[in-house]
């Protein structure tokens, strides 16, 4: 079960639930992957809807690995996440609200 006091969001991938979170390593890994040079500008990126689906792939692969997910990209990639393409989004951007804000702040 996630624990937003951790800032964990519940992410299903192939029928398991894991509490992916992202953790400041997370997001290291994160800018890694996507090569941006300003974590600030992604944020932002997401608030006015400017990303791509390899962002939200990109986020909720190194917040489930951080989670306890042991899967690679591309198994994320072809992973079942109920509801879709939508769903994965709104996890997404969940995992974001709850990095940079207390519980209960701005709940998606």
């Amino acid at each position: 079960m996630a624990n937003p006091w951790r800032s964990e969001v519940a992410l299903e991938i192939d029928g398991t639930s894991y509490p992916a979170k992202l953790t400041l390593g997370a997001l290291v890994e994160l800018e890694t992957l996507l090569k941006f040079s300003s974590l600030q500008d992604f944020v932002q990126d997401f608030e006015e809807q400017k990303f791509s689906a390899k962002d939200v792939a990109a986020v909720l692969f190194v917040a489930a690995k951080a989670g306890g997910w042991q899967g690679d990209f591309e198994a994320l990639l072809s992973a079942k996440i109920p509801g879709g393409p939508m769903a994965a989004t709104q996890k997404a951007v969940a995992l974001l609200v709850a990095a940079f804000s207390l519980p209960g702040d701005g709940e998606v």
